[in-house]
């Protein structure tokens, strides 16, 4: 079994900048993949970052160039480093561990809250 805690989010302006963390517990984090999702209202849940247990990452076209996905496996945490961010980005950010064979993620965090404004 694997918790997850975000943090982090908060309200920011154009062009701003934030790092979410995704504090994990009950298995190493380096033992597999954890990604970010993003839901913005009425919209559905979309991955936008991934780290692999080899430490390989993989973005959406979206954020790429913008946002990096980093792990501190002495921390067990998971990071999302934003930058330039831009009111589109806003939403709700959730940290996801474990994925499965069919590419769904086992576990998950609460989600916390990203504002952009213009």
């Amino acid at each position: 079994q694997v918790q997850l805690v975000e943090s982090g989010g908060g309200l920011v302006q154009a062009g701003g900048s934030l790092r979410l963390s995704c504090a994990a517990s009950g298995r190493a984090s380096s033992s597999y993949t954890t990604a970010w999702f993003r839901q913005a209202p009425g919209k559905e849940r979309v991955i936008v970052a991934d780290i692999t247990s080899s430490g390989f990452t993989g973005y959406a076209d979206v954020v790429k160039g913008r946002f990096t996905i980093s792990r501190d496996n002495s921390k067990n945490t998971v990071y999302l480093q934003m930058n330039t961010l831009k009111p589109e980005d806003t939403a709700v950010y959730f940290c996801a561990a474990v994925r499965t064979s069919q590419g769904k993620y086992i576990h998950w965090g609460q989600g916390t809250q990203v504002t952009v404004s213009s």
